[in-house]
């Protein structure tokens, strides 16, 4: 039996090869590093989700708002296509900030880069209050919005998995939950404000709340930079040569381009078919509890089981639902349990994304590691839903939405497939090194994804 000091070398060693890169150096002081699977940790991870339901949650809430100014003439002379624009244009921004965000987190920390980010965030909630005119909604919505829960996300997603280490993925899936948690409250509240109190007075109070509520979770929130080592580089453009990157980039892409159809298109669905807007809410809201729950289930299964095992087979099967259930979809009740089995899986890439990016490229370069991903996924977070949208008013069906949004995710799932074999050649490796004491020839990504497809017989 190890005692205690060989334990806490032994725990080191395995996150080392776990996380890291094998060329990649510890800091100086591998006590100071080494993360300690929890304490502050948590308290980062509770501030995280409750930031998330009170900014990515209202994100998801435009779901209600985007089915009102569709079924009311709200601004006159808006086309549907600019209403899904809107939101779309505020996660174009939210990625396309993510350089500014990384940059500020080094120079002038992560309180003060994410407070601006709260600041943002309720202006453009109480500048919409009084839009008059579509454009108003782009900048105000869309353009700010954008900004402000760019500058808050971004710098948390990389903070809780500097806390842990066997429950990085579970840590990850509980902060990212309180999105789905947010997105179901109030998808509830937004539709039951804008039918109670009017449109303008919806927009005033939920500003209200981000700004009270973020301001408070953002004084708790402790990054672990200087211990880890963490690089604030906002570019590396040497990870686009590792084709184990360029998966997990691909893994990303697909995942967003099926991902926000769901977000946007439930509520909306809903009315297509018949359903009021209570119950088109209900759906939207459902969805996103099915997100809060699956999340922090995919995470703990996650550091079980494998991470790129259980995001590939849950993204695998986050495709397939919507072509087996949701083509056949026709009544409220089938709705509602589409609605919650699919958010149990659709958003496992937020939840598994941060640990992913560890495995890639290493515990000190998650920073640049995401900050890429965020860039990339712009265009697909842009135009998803516009894309629904389009096939929807060219055929007057949601069915090619459907097909869509399903042979997305598989894509998604084909990705990890492939990255599983890189993974499996590279363990393979690391057991002959130490075996033999000397690097063998260096392990080529396609070898490996034959043999990983091979295996599965695909």
């Amino acid at each position: 039996m190890h005692d205690k000091p060989e334990h806490d070398i032994q725990s080191t060693q395995n996150e080392t090869s776990e996380a890291l890169e094998p060329n990649s150096q510890l800091p100086d002081s591998s006590i100071d590093s080494a993360p300690p699977d929890g304490g502050y940790g948590w308290v980062c991870t509770v501030a995280a989700a409750t930031i998330n339901a009170h900014s990515w949650g209202f994100n998801s809430a435009y779901a209600v708002f985007l089915a009102y100014y569709l079924n009311n003439n709200i601004f006159p002379g808006a086309t549907s296509l600019q209403y899904a624009l809107v939101g779309s244009l505020s996660l174009t921004c939210l990625m396309l900030i993510s350089p500014v965000a990384t940059l500020a987190v080094g120079k002038i920390g992560i309180r003060a880069t994410m407070m601006c980010g709260v600041v943002l965030e309720t202006a453009s909630l109480l500048c919409a209050s009084w839009a008059s005119q579509i454009w108003h909604l782009f900048l105000t919505q869309g353009l700010v919005f954008g900004m402000g829960l760019g500058l808050i996300f971004i710098p948390v997603a990389a903070v809780v998995p500097q806390w842990f280490t066997t429950k990085r993925s579970l840590a990850s899936g509980i902060s990212l939950a309180g999105a789905g948690l947010g997105g179901a409250i109030y998808s509830l509240a937004a539709a039951a404000m804008i039918r109670n109190l009017g449109l303008r007075l919806t927009y005033r109070i939920l500003g209200s709340i981000a700004f009270v509520v973020n301001t408070s979770c953002t004084l708790l929130i402790k990054d672990r930079n200087r211990a880890t080592g963490s690089k604030q580089v906002p570019f590396d453009a040497t990870f686009f040569k590792r084709w184990e990157y360029t998966l997990l980039l691909g893994f990303s892409i697909f995942s967003m381009l099926g991902y926000f159809i769901l977000i946007f298109s439930l509520a909306n669905f809903a009315n297509s078919i018949g359903l009021n807007s209570s119950q088109a809410s209900v759906a939207s809201a459902l969805f996103n509890i099915g997100q809060a729950i699956g999340r922090p289930l995919i995470g703990y299964f996650s550091d079980k089981t494998g991470r790129i095992n259980m995001a590939g087979s849950m993204t695998f099967l986050a495709g397939v639902l919507p072509l087996v259930i949701w083509t056949n979809t026709k009544n409220y009740g089938v709705l509602i349990f589409f609605a919650i089995v699919e958010g149990l899986v659709a958003g496992n890439f937020w939840a598994t994304i941060a640990p992913l990016v560890a495995e890639v490229v290493g515990l000190e370069n998650v920073p640049c590691g995401l900050n890429l991903i965020w860039l990339v996924i712009a265009i697909p977070c842009t135009f998803s839903e516009p894309i629904a949208l389009e096939i929807f008013s060219g055929t007057r069906s949601y069915l090619g939405t459907q097909l869509f949004t399903g042979f997305m995710y598989i894509a998604a799932a084909a990705c990890m497939l492939a990255l599983r074999g890189w993974k499996i050649g590279q363990n393979a490796q690391s057991v002959d090194e130490s075996d033999l004491g000397e690097p063998r020839q260096k392990i080529r990504v396609e070898d490996c994804c034959y043999k990983c497809f091979k295996w599965a017989n695909v």
